[in-house]
């Protein structure tokens, strides 16, 4: 009961986040994005044991130290890329967590499988080709960090043929939407600017993290 309420807490604070910065109420956004996580990170933690908790709660931290970070992203590019580190560092993690997930059923559909590879690998070429004439000497850096949440939506991909329904639709579309959150971001930072950008990505990215969550949760049997 208590993690359902923090959800719903999550959810409600959220929306009025995203509010405020669709409108540009310059200031209150500043203060609300850092309070969103912890309350992901809280609803974890009240929540009954399972085995890999603590990589879904450090998953959680490190993407909440790259919100932190990213605050000051206008202040210099030194902020972007250590903001960078903080994700890379919580996506690495997502991607041990998903590989240590329970799985309940085999991949029975091979066509299926591949067909999905090949939409990845061609999500990453497509991403590689068109930012990478622009990154200038950031190419290395947004390089590895394209290659590490490609392997992220892989794994999220592969749990989702293996893992127990519905809680695999869950963690594959947070995934998704992570990814796209991501693509969002380098698009308007590195390519061209897109209107409402920093409203796009966090919308994207808040409900990423709270589909992962849940779906995380609901794999590991508590009551969500």
């Amino acid at each position: 009961m208590k993690n359902q309420n923090l959800l719903k807490t999550y959810i409600i604070f959220t929306l009025l986040y995203l509010i405020i910065l669709y409108f540009d109420l310059e200031g209150f956004d500043w203060y609300m994005k850092p309070l969103l996580l912890p309350i992901l990170m809280a609803t974890v933690a009240v929540s009954s044991s399972f085995p890999t908790k603590k990589f879904l709660l450090t998953a959680l931290t490190f993407s909440w130290i790259g919100d932190i970070i990213l605050l000051f992203a206008d202040k210099g590019e030194l902020y972007f890329i250590f903001g960078l580190v903080a994700f890379l560092l919580s996506h690495l993690v997502y991607i041990i967590l998903f590989s240590k997930q329970q799985n309940t059923r085999t991949i029975d559909n091979k066509i299926i499988f591949w067909i999905g590879v090949l939409a990845i690998l061609t999500y990453f070429v497509f991403m590689i080709n068109t930012l990478f004439p622009k990154l200038g000497p950031l190419k290395i850096p947004v390089l590895v960090y394209a290659i590490v949440i490609t392997t992220m939506l892989f794994f999220a991909f592969k749990g989702n043929l293996k893992w127990a329904i519905p809680a695999n639709n869950y963690i594959l579309i947070g995934a998704i939407v992570f990814v796209s959150s991501d693509s969002i971001l380098a698009f308007n930072k590195f390519y061209a600017p897109i209107a409402h950008a920093s409203f796009y990505i966090m919308a994207t990215y808040c409900l990423a993290q709270y589909l992962i969550v849940k779906g995380i949760l609901k794999l590991n049997n508590n009551n969500i």
